[in-house]
């Protein structure tokens, strides 16, 4: 499961660092400045939790067991999904009705980050 999560994080970095700079390049003369800052904010959020799944894939090379660490990572994975796709298709498409689902990934980037302290500490 380890590689599964470095790989995963791999992947998110690299669409975070393509994101931003579709962001920064190809948005910036079509979106408003609010618009651009919420699709900004996705991409910080984005690029945050890639790195906590790439750190959740190095930790479950020394707790291989751990059934926190692998949930808090897939929790992580969802996170994004939620979070900061909603907020990618909200600034591009202005359809604000998709902002609903925003506030769960935000619940699970939360609850992710609660059980991979939870695991850290049980783990000792």
């Amino acid at each position: 499961m380890p590689k599964t999560f470095l790989i995963l994080g791999a992947l998110n970095i690299f669409f975070c660092i393509a994101f931003g700079a579709f962001g920064a390049h190809g948005l910036r003369n079509l979106l408003s400045a609010d618009m651009l800052a919420v699709y900004h904010t996705g991409v910080q959020y984005h690029f945050y939790h890639a790195f906590g799944i790439l750190v959740s894939g190095l930790l479950l090379m020394h707790f291989p067991n751990s059934r926190f660490i692998t949930a808090a990572a897939w929790l992580m994975m969802i996170g994004i999904i939620l979070f900061s796709f909603s907020l990618y298709v909200l600034s591009i498409t202005g359809i604000r009705a998709i902002g609903m689902i925003t506030p769960f990934g935000g619940v699970s980037f939360l609850t992710a980050w609660a059980l991979l302290a939870y695991a850290i500490w049980k783990n000792k």
